[in-house]
């Protein structure tokens, strides 16, 4: 069974599975699910925990052994396996198999690990695991859905806002779940229960946003000329490198570019984007940006991505940052025609 992060405490009231397999790219989020199943499993009388890193140099027998061996108090126990890598290598593979094979009913099983890959996804072991028991996927969490995560945050400590508020704390925390998690912390503590105004959270949240040249081309490519300000501004004053911005934006533009040729040509959508590699949400952004934008239109953005590139090489004599936005605005009023 494959759950995402947020359908896990629905499945935890339901029943217990043996094992759980807890992966994804948000630490915290991640974190909160592993500490889910730790607080059911105690809650359902597994006393024991035994704790194993399955870092370079970890006996995989260790974990044999501890899925075989009871206490000795007849106590059902949590056996959590952590693999930092996201590769257990040869012998773990063939460990965890085993260990897969033989589940017992006094143990459960909590596995933590980096996001997999497709090939770590379709591996054996990893197969073996998801047979045995369930697969949280961990997703971060979007922009769009960012209002919405804090709002449920804010009502758990009974304090709620306005779409407005929930927008104005999304800008400043977004890219940082963790520092989000932080600042929602802190408005339990310094503001009052209920209804908050912009003035109350303004006194009390920071500006921690972080931004990702990802962040940058997101934003361009769905129009979203504020946000693709505030993004190009943010990873200027971070020191980010522009030529990773460039890549990050042209890359999507020259995917945008093949899809838009080839769909004028009556070839079918979805073919087209895997061909070009578009997967998960960016299939969203390429989608949206092919109704707004016309192939004359992304081929003058893929120009002037090409004169940003001349600007950071020194060739043409123009401020790259500053090229950045032009681009955003230029295709913004593009869009608008």
């Amino acid at each position: 069974m494959a759950l995402r992060a947020e359908q896990l405490q629905a499945q935890l009231a339901k029943s217990l599975a043996p094992l759980y397999v807890v992966h994804g790219d948000e630490p915290l989020l991640a974190l909160e699910a592993a500490d889910a199943v730790r607080a059911a499993a105690r809650k359902a009388g597994y006393r024991e925990r035994e704790v194993f890193f399955a870092e370079r140099g970890f006996d995989w027998s260790e974990l044999l052994h501890a899925g075989a061996s009871l206490s000795l108090f007849g106590d059902r126990k949590i056996v959590e396996l952590r693999i930092p890598g996201g590769k257990p290598g040869t012998q773990g593979a063939e460990a965890i198999a085993a260990y897969c094979a033989r589940p017992s009913a006094d143990i459960l099983t909590l596995v933590s690990l980096p996001r997999l890959d497709r090939a770590g996804q379709g591996s054996g072991w990893f197969g073996a695991l998801a047979s045995a028991g369930v697969v949280v996927d961990v997703f971060p969490v979007e922009r769009a859905r960012l209002p919405a995560w804090i709002g449920e945050r804010l009502a758990r400590q009974r304090q709620r806002a306005p779409r407005g508020v929930l927008e104005f704390l999304a800008d400043r925390v977004e890219g940082n779940l963790l520092a989000a998690f932080q600042e929602v912390q802190k408005l339990a503590l310094l503001a009052p229960e209920g209804a908050l105004a912009l003035e109350d959270v303004r006194e009390v949240v920071a500006n921690v946003a972080r931004y990702d040249a990802y962040d940058a081309s997101a934003a361009l490519l769905a129009g979203d000329t504020v946000r693709y300000v505030r993004v190009i501004e943010g990873l200027r004053g971070e020191g980010e490198a522009p030529t990773f911005v460039l890549w990050a934006i042209a890359e999507d533009l020259r995917a945008l570019a093949r899809v838009q040729s080839g769909a004028a040509e009556g070839r079918p959508l979805e073919a087209l984007l895997r061909e070009n590699r578009v997967w998960g949400p960016r299939q969203a952004m390429i989608k949206t940006a092919m109704r707004r934008l016309s192939q004359a239109a992304i081929g003058r953005a893929l120009a002037h991505a090409a004169l940003i590139d001349r600007a950071i090489k020194g060739v043409a004599r123009l401020e790259a940052w500053d090229e950045f936005l032009a681009l955003g605005l230029k295709l913004a009023h593009e869009s608008e025609a």
